[in-house]
Order: C-alpha cells, then structure tokens, then sequence
C-alpha cells in the first residue's frame, strides 16, 4: 500500500501561504518539452521532476533536461518536506539501467543527474544500483558527465563506496535543513550521518566533486545556516545549492517563511566568502536545477585554481 506521509495523518492541517511575486515558475510549452515527456514515457522511466512537483519542470524538460529518480517512486522513508510517496517499494528492475542510459542517448544530454528514493529495505540500501546505472550511462554515453544524488546509506556500512567506485563526476548528498531541525523534518535521518557521508567521498577520491543542498524556510535561524556552511565546508564540500522550501501540501511540513531574493543574494556571497567552488542561491534553486551549467562552471573553477597553485 502506497500512502503520503502517514505520520502526518490526524494531525492538524497547515494552511499554505501565499506566494510571493517573486516565485514564478516559467510556464513553456515547446516540442522539446513534450519529446522529453514522450522519451520519459516511453521507457516507463520516474523523474524526481515529476514525483516532487518541481516548480521548475516545464523550463528544464524544454531544454531536455530531466533528473531520473531510479528505484521506483516509492520511498521507505516519510520526511517532512517531501511529496514523494511513502510505501513498500517494487522489487527492483533489473533493465533500469538500460533504459536510464537509452533515454540520455535520446535526450543527448551532456550532463545527466540520477537520484533516488530511499530504500532502506534493501541490505545496500540501492548502492549497486546506483552502480549499475553510471556503469551503463558510461558505456553508452562516453562523452555525458554524470551526477549523482543519492540517499544517506544510514546504518549500510560501507555499501556507499560502490557508488564511489563507479566514479560519478559529482557526488550529491543533500543536508536538507540544520541540525536542530532534523527531527521534525528528516526524523529517518542523522545530520552528522550526511556529514560523514560527503566527508568520506572527498577522502576517498579527490577527483569526485562534492555537492550538497540546504531548503531555507522552515524555521532556521541564520546563525544555522552558517554553521551548516561551516561543516560543509569541513567535509570539503566543494558545490552549494540554497533554494526556498514550497510547502506541497497542508499535511507538510509549514512554511515558517518565505526568503526575499536579496536575503538568498546575501546568503550566496556569504557561502562563496567561505570557500565554495560555487554557490546557487535563488527561490526556485534545486539540486538538480541548471546542474549541466553549473558542472561545467565548476570544471572551469578547479583548473584555475590548479593553475594558480602550480604558479604559487
């Protein structure tokens, strides 16, 4: 049986509030919009863009841009924030793979961002998969960067090296929220967990970029937020996304505020003050959003600072 959220049942409902002007999703109806939608369909494939109500999903599918979600739709865990269903999940597909890299062909996507659902369920908690699918994208796609955004691993030793193994360009593993906040919002998960987790990326392949995400929103204090800032930047997180938190239902979490666009300014030059390769910090930032642009911008920023440490 699939249900949302069903710690949420019975208990009282969170008014939704207003939007302000300046969270505008760009509404585009193209072809290209709809070839993305077909080759999605077609391979029987489940996008986060869909599953998590993206607001950015008509701009991103417009320029064939998709973030798969393998794994099914159905996750074992009920955080707080998120509208992705919570259930037993299928059994895994064997074919995922295949099919993850046929429709990258068809997309010619020259960066792909794969994520998941959270199987805890499975003994390595997907890790193998996750292998699988890179193994495949490579194979058949030798010129497409890949980025992963995956699950915490928790209590899965060290079934996460698989991942690392298969040497994804990007290794994203999302904060969330602050600590403080955890166990409202991410009650499955640990903060220092996720910590570890990146921390562990960096030590074991230097080469992989690290990235890792925050929502804003939700009832943090600023003083929190730099001091996620901080233990990112400990665990060598090179990549900072901040975006707003978009409560999806009246069972979710509430909104505690909407951020203006200046205060996400100030937040973005503050991160880049303490050392991030780069930072995208806007309203409508998700993890996977302008995530080819991004990459190559990241690219551009770790040769010149090569170049610089070879000269000094």
């Amino acid at each position: 049986m699939k249900i949302r959220h069903p710690e949420k049942v019975n208990k009282p409902i969170n008014p939704i509030k207003k939007k302000p002007n300046w969270i505008k999703s760009k509404l585009i109806n193209s072809k290209e919009f709809f070839y993305t939608k077909t080759v999605v369909n077609q391979n029987n494939l489940v996008t986060v863009c869909q599953e998590a109500n993206c607001p950015n999903i008509t701009e991103c599918w417009s320029k064939r841009h998709a973030t798969f979600m393998i794994m099914g739709d159905t996750c074992t865990r009920a955080c707080a924030f998120c509208d992705v269903i919570t259930g037993i999940p299928k059994p895994l597909d064997k074919l995922e793979p295949f099919k993850i890299a046929s429709a990258i062909q068809k997309l010619n996507l020259r960066h792909a961002v794969i994520t998941s659902v959270d199987r805890d369920d499975l003994d390595d908690g997907g890790a193998n998969h996750f292998y699988d699918v890179i193994i495949e994208i490579k194979k058949n796609n030798p010129t497409t960067t890949i980025e992963v955004l995956t699950p915490d691993f928790l209590r899965k030793g060290d079934s996460y090296k698989k991942v690392i193994e298969a040497k994804p360009d990007v290794f994203n593993h999302n904060i969330e929220t602050v600590p403080g906040l955890y166990r409202k919002i991410r009650p499955g998960s640990r903060y220092f967990s996720s910590l570890e987790l990146l921390k562990n990326v960096k030590k074991i392949d230097k080469n992989i970029f690290t990235k890792s995400g925050l929502m804003v929103g939700l009832g943090e204090k600023k003083d929190e937020i730099l001091q996620v800032m901080d233990d990112l930047k400990s665990a060598e997180v090179d990549f900072l996304t901040i975006g707003q938190y978009l409560q999806p239902s009246p069972k979710h979490h509430p909104l505690n505020r909407y951020y203006n666009p200046q205060e996400f300014n100030d937040l973005e030059v503050i991160a880049k003050s303490k050392g991030f390769l780069l930072v995208s910090s806007s309203p409508l930032t998700r993890s996977s959003y302008h995530a080819d642009e991004d990459f190559a911008e990241l690219q551009k920023k770790r040769i010149k600072q090569a170049n610089a440490q070879s000269i000094s």
